[in-house]
């Protein structure tokens, strides 16, 4: 397809819009390089989505498609649909031959439309290039439900993703997937200005923070001090001028505006009060970090749904964001994280229940689907 010349394949990692879906294509972009150091790894988005930020920061080439987003109702949008289509599949087709690609591995989002009908039923003239889908989610979005159609192989990270598709979990990095937590604590609480022995909880509301779980937090730090439990807490960037504070009678409760190093984060605490993304369950899993899980109230419910086998099968805690009181955290997570006993346990659970090697599982598959196409 293309006039490079490369010995390797060439593998197109889709998905853009959110961290939820850029994480695991970098992830398994990753992967593939550690498996074939001689193939081009491309990650694929569109202009609005946060990957024009996050995938130059990882060294990876973008190429960059036009979204098609699915209307779900009859409007305007619905009416303008086929020409955005036809004007997007052609700039992918574009794409793939520029790319050469020998296999399109799709996350989702509104950058796989385009993808997936160029790579398969609207290839035209040239000729088709083998399609792999990863469901993160609980619920298959409309894309991925679109890409299996034409996919060799489908992937998802829970059951039920509404997908037929083989359950592997959700790809993490390397440097979470192989995080030895033991090993790095020492280092992470003194990056970190905590204290070196005392239990710890992780609290992170997101890139931008979470009102609910930053209120919370503010009404029992104290308390929590007090009692010997050190917090890392981030706030959001936000919500600096907010951060909860503490007397300094107690151990350390640490406010950062934004946690750029997670690997170091996870490392340091022994439990973790988060929300329940799709990439945030993945990560907690993988790394066996026992956690309280407090959904997004908005959406489908979704959030709870990527929880549920972690929460069933003894690794974590969940918890209406509605109900997340300072009466809940006194009463609930606080004995939780001065119980040595229950952490313990909870973590050989959630490491049973996670899945360190997803990249690796997805990253063959699409090696495997690249050896399909045709030269």
């Amino acid at each position: 397809m293309s006039d490079t010349i490369s010995t390797g394949p060439s593998v197109l990692v889709v998905g853009g819009g959110t961290a939820g879906h850029i994480e695991p294509a970098l992830a398994v972009g990753e992967a593939v390089t550690a498996l074939d150091p001689s193939a081009r790894v491309t990650a694929v988005g569109t202009p609005r989505g946060l990957e024009t930020e996050i995938v130059p920061r990882r060294g990876v080439p973008l190429e960059l498609v036009d979204p098609v987003p699915l209307p779900r109702r009859v409007n305007g949008d619905l009416f303008r649909l086929p020409g955005r289509l036809i004007r997007a599949v052609r700039g992918a087709r574009a794409m793939l031959l520029r790319t050469g690609a020998d296999v399109v591995v799709g996350f989702g989002g509104y950058a796989c439309v385009p993808v997936y009908l160029a790579a398969g039923p609207l290839a035209g003239r040239g000729r088709r290039v083998p399609i792999v889908v990863h469901e993160a989610n609980a619920r298959a979005g409309i894309a991925n439900k679109l890409g299996a159609r034409y996919a060799v192989a489908t992937l998802a990270a829970v059951t039920g993703s509404g997908l037929d598709a083989r359950v592997v979990g959700n790809p993490v990095k390397r440097a979470v997937a192989a995080l030895d937590r033991a090993a790095l604590r020492a280092e992470a609480r003194r990056v970190f200005g905590l204290d070196p022995d005392a239990p710890t909880v992780l609290v992170v509301g997101g890139s931008q923070g979470a009102r609910s779980l930053n209120s919370a937090m503010s009404a029992v730090a104290e308390e929590f001090s007090l009692a010997g439990v050190g917090v890392l807490h981030a706030v959001g960037p936000r919500n600096v001028d907010d951060a909860p504070t503490v007397s300094g009678e107690g151990v350390p409760y640490v406010t950062v505006p934004y946690l750029d190093r997670m690997d170091l984060a996870y490392a340091a605490a022994d439990l973790i009060l988060c929300r329940s993304g799709a990439i945030t369950v993945a990560e907690v899993s993988a790394v066996g970090l026992p956690a309280v899980f407090v959904p997004l109230p908005h959406g489908n419910g979704e959030q709870a749904l990527n929880a549920r086998d972690l929460v069933a099968g003894g690794a974590a805690l969940m918890v209406d964001d509605a109900d997340l009181s300072p009466e809940y955290l006194r009463s609930r997570v606080l004995p939780l994280a001065l119980d040595r006993d229950r952490l313990d346990s909870m973590s050989a659970a959630a490491v049973s229940g996670g899945s360190r090697d997803a990249a690796e599982v997805v990253a063959r598959a699409a090696l495997d689907a690249a050896g399909k196409a045709p030269r």
